[in-house]
């Protein structure tokens, strides 16, 4: 589905942040907290949900937490001659790529990795490397998260909240 532009109001940004600090509330009790029907606490949430705004209700998952305590950023530069779409479709059947972006400069692909050990690590961009449309990867560890992946302050600043 093509995500759409959604523009926050005021309510969205405090339904949104309801369901970030409480990702398992029920909609009758969103609809009590917020002080509107239930009636409208879903209308919002389905309006949110079609548009693409929310992404998904899934549990967040620690890859450290079970395992995989090794996070890089590896940057790809892939053959022309085979194109984003079978490289990505490589990427994807390896599940320590969490996500893959198309960037500009000097590489191709941005991908976000995970590994078990600075060894395991290897074996991941060996893999990630054994597709003949992949040239070149440039791999930078992390050492630390300073700020997790959020969107919380972008939804209070689209929404006025």
């Amino acid at each position: 589905m093509a995500v759409q532009d959604v523009h926050l109001d005021a309510l969205d940004g405090r339904l949104l942040a309801l369901l970030d600090e409480e990702p398992r509330i029920g909609v009758l009790e969103l609809s009590r907290r917020l002080a509107v029907a239930r009636g409208t606490a879903q209308a919002r949430l389905d309006k949110l949900t079609a548009r693409g705004a929310i992404r998904g209700f899934g549990p967040e998952v620690s890859p450290a937490a079970i395992g995989y305590g090794v996070m890089s950023f590896v940057t790809l530069e892939i053959s022309q001659r085979y194109g984003h779409t079978a490289v990505t479709t490589h990427l994807a059947d390896i599940p320590e790529v969490l996500e893959a972006h198309t960037i500009t400069g000097s590489g191709d692909l941005m991908c976000r990795i995970v590994a078990r050990s600075n060894a395991d690590l290897q074996r991941v961009i060996d893999t990630i490397l054994a597709y003949e449309g992949i040239l070149r990867a440039s791999t930078i560890i992390a050492l630390a998260e300073q700020i997790p992946y959020r969107t919380m302050p972008l939804v209070k600043a689209a929404s006025g909240a």
